[in-house]
């Protein structure tokens, strides 16, 4: 396998997890039913919680504003573009 087959794998998992962290954003801001979509937001919150976590520990909340997501992504962005330079 090359490594630009491998650089474009870890990059689209890195997207799958970018496209997840905004999913929380929008289910943050509707109230969710049960069923399954409050299962999905389940998911959601289960696989990005110990990754925004880490930075709500160093951000406080603006009013009802968490800065937590947009942090995140810009973070995450670095490391993928770290990553990725480094596999190419």
């Amino acid at each position: 396998m090359s490594n630009a087959t491998v650089a474009s794998y870890v990059d689209a998992l890195f997207w799958v997890y970018y496209a997840l962290i905004i999913a929380r954003v929008f289910f943050s801001w509707i109230r969710l039913p049960s069923g399954p979509i409050l299962m999905i937001y389940r998911f959601v919150y289960d696989v990005t919680e110990p990754y925004l976590g880490l930075f709500r520990r160093f951000i406080p909340l603006v009013g009802p504003i968490d800065f937590s997501p947009f942090i995140g992504l810009i973070v995450l962005l670095i490391i993928q573009s770290i990553v990725h330079n480094l596999i190419a």
